[in-house]
């Protein structure tokens, strides 16, 4: 049962057991106690009112908190930090890394990371210059490098650079059409960007230097993004088909250089040989011209013998005229032997030789030497 029911419990928790009527303790009772017991370090065990507190117990307090002061002042900064020290409110100077100390409650150190790489992404749909919507992912890579700038010419300098890229990303996106943003014009819209990007925070003088801009990935809404994905692969097939036919054009082209010089050398060389053999026949009738005219007779019987050693030297048929029989008998050698490189054949019978006399042309021998005389005579008459 509670001490303040109704029904007689008055079981008071503030009442001490011998005095019914007494309250809850005296605050100020208290603290006096508590003064005096301090004062009795000084005093000898002398209680004393606030002129003893004044003594070595209140030297004692104040060396404690000179010691909490001055070990609380001792911080660390890392490799990568600078501190930005503030006396007062005002900046007073930047502090290097390692182990340092400030007066508390007098300098306030902000430590400022300006060595790492720091990363922050962007991305929503927007509205591109032609009317239709894409979605873009892009990221931004940035550095620290003036820490009381990045710390004091701002508020919130990360949230204030997040909105700058979000509003350079809408700016040129909005201004570029779907294809570009796409496909083809990725490399364009990230230097806008960038370019954008850095117009924008270079007024405010943030401290923090933009490093590249990375675009991730753009893409169309998901309602039309199978279309889109045909049209992409149609782009890419058209760059492939281009450039295997310029790689065919180089590798064509240089054969084809090479063809022509090769036939523009060939027919150098046959014209110079041509004038060279026509320069040799000329010098060597003109070194015949006077033999000839010493002993025309005998000069052209040894043109004509060598004539026909030269025209005879050349071919593989044999005629052979038996003379008085009116046969002339023709060996065919040059199929005879064409059949033995092809296959092996046995060797030429007499049978086989008959059969070769059986299809000689029949002549008299007077035709012969008649038709012979006038081969010679015809010769003769256009040497002359």
């Amino acid at each position: 049962m509670a001490w303040n029911e109704p029904g007689g419990n008055n079981n008071d928790p503030w009442k001490n057991r011998g005095s019914r009527d007494q309250g809850p303790p005296d605050l100020d009772e208290v603290f006096k106690k508590f003064f005096d017991k301090l004062g009795g370090f000084g005093g000898g065990g002398k209680k004393s009112s606030g002129k003893g507190f004044g003594g070595v117990g209140l030297g004692l307090i104040a060396g404690i908190l000179v010691v909490v002061w001055f070990i609380s002042g001792f911080y660390t900064l890392n490799e990568a930090e600078r501190g930005v020290v503030l006396r007062f409110g005002q900046f007073h100077s930047f502090e290097e890394p390692g182990l340092r100390w400030k007066p508390t409650f007098i300098d306030k150190v902000y430590p400022v990371n300006i060595r790492s790489v720091r990363t922050m992404p962007s991305s929503g749909f927007m509205l591109t210059g032609d009317e239709n919507v894409v979605r873009v992912d892009m990221e931004i890579q940035y550095r620290v490098t003036d820490p009381f700038k990045y710390t004091f010419s701002v508020v919130e300098p990360d949230e204030s650079l997040r909105h700058a890229l979000d509003s350079a990303i809408r700016y040129v996106v909005g201004h570029s059409k779907m294809d570009n943003v796409l496909t083809k014009g990725r490399e364009e819209t990230r230097q806008k960007v960038r370019d954008e990007l850095v117009s924008i925070i270079t007024p405010y003088d943030m401290g923090v230097e933009i490093l590249d801009v990375n675009f991730k990935d753009a893409r169309p809404p998901e309602e039309v993004k199978a279309a889109f994905d045909d049209a992409i692969a149609a782009q890419e097939d058209e760059q492939r088909f281009i450039r295997e036919a310029e790689a065919y054009a180089r590798e064509i082209e240089p054969r084809a250089r090479g063809q022509v010089n090769r036939m523009a050398q060939e027919a150098q060389a046959y014209k110079e040989r041509v004038i060279l053999e026509a320069q040799g026949e000329v010098a060597r009738f003109e070194e015949l011209l006077p033999q000839y005219a010493a002993s025309p007779e005998v000069t052209r019987q040894r043109l004509y013998l060598e004539t026909l050693e030269e025209v005879y030297g050349k071919t593989s048929k044999i005629l052979v005229d038996n003379q008085g029989s009116g046969n002339m008998m023709y060996l065919p050698l040059d199929k005879i032997l064409e059949r033995q490189n092809n296959a092996v054949q046995p060797p030429v019978s007499s049978n086989t030789l008959d059969g070769l006399r059986s299809n000689t042309q029949t002549q008299s021998s007077s035709d012969n030497n008649g038709s012979t005389g006038s081969r010679t005579d015809r010769f003769r008459s256009g040497r002359d």
